[in-house]
Parts: C-alpha cells; sequence; structure tokens
C-alpha cells in the first residue's frame, strides 16, 4: 500500500535475486507539489525515500521499517513537470529479518539520490 495515494505509478518492476530495478512515474499534478513548491516543484526527499521503502516491500512481500538510514546523498533536484520518469535501483541483503538496502535513484543520466539503511520486516 502506497502511503501517498497516486503520487507516483509503478512502470516497470523487476527483480533477480538481490537486484531489483523500477521505473516510475511521479504525479506531477499531486497536491503535496502545492506546497513543495508553488511554481517550481520539488520531489521531497522524505517522499523519494519512500519510494525506496515501497519498492523494498514489494520485493520482501512484506511490510517493512525503517530502523537506520547509514547514508542519505540527494545529489539532485527532481522536478516532476520536467522529469517525472524515474529508475530506482535497489541492492538487498537479507539477514535475519533485517534488510540491508542499497539504492540508487536517477532520471536520465542523473543520480538523484543515493541510499543505503537497514529495514525491519514487521511483526503481526
Amino acid at each position: 500500500m502506497s502511503l501517498l495515494h497516486d503520487f507516483y505509478t509503478i512502470q516497470s518492476f523487476s527483480a533477480q535475486d538481490q537486484k531489483v530495478s523500477a521505473s516510475i512515474v511521479i504525479n506531477k499534478d499531486h497536491p503535496v507539489f502545492k506546497g513543495h513548491f508553488p511554481n517550481r516543484p520539488v520531489t521531497p526527499g522524505v517522499c523519494m525515500m519512500q519510494i525506496i521503502k515501497e519498492l523494498a516491500e514489494k520485493w520482501a512481500d512484506h511490510t517493512l521499517t525503517l530502523k537506520k538510514a547509514r547514508n542519505v546523498k540527494f545529489m539532485a533536484i527532481i522536478n516532476p513537470t520536467e522529469h517525472p520518469n524515474i529508475q530506482v535501483t535497489l541492492d538487498v541483503e537479507e539477514d535475519d529479518g533485517l534488510l540491508s538496502v542499497k539504492s540508487t535513484t536517477s532520471f536520465e543520466n542523473t543520480v538523484a539520490l543515493k541510499f543505503s539503511g537497514v529495514f525491519q520486516k514487521e511483526t503481526l
């Protein structure tokens, strides 16, 4: 389940072992962009991190909680009007209910976000 309803759509998703690749399209008309920022929309970093979490959940087929963000580097602004098509890659290692994730988010040939962190599978 997506935390931000209709914020993005997944165009393609593939997983081979621990490698995940996804192409997504950000909805430039989402209400979040009315405040972030009027007439100059910028995809919020926290939303970019949420997308990574949701893609990791899709890979794991399990609800996850972020336990630790080891390294988060925002390297470029994603303007959804200019660059709605985003590529996200994940490298996942799972050990005892913990998922170590390294991820790169990019558009065209520009890296926008590098992330590494640890997610924990939620227990019911």
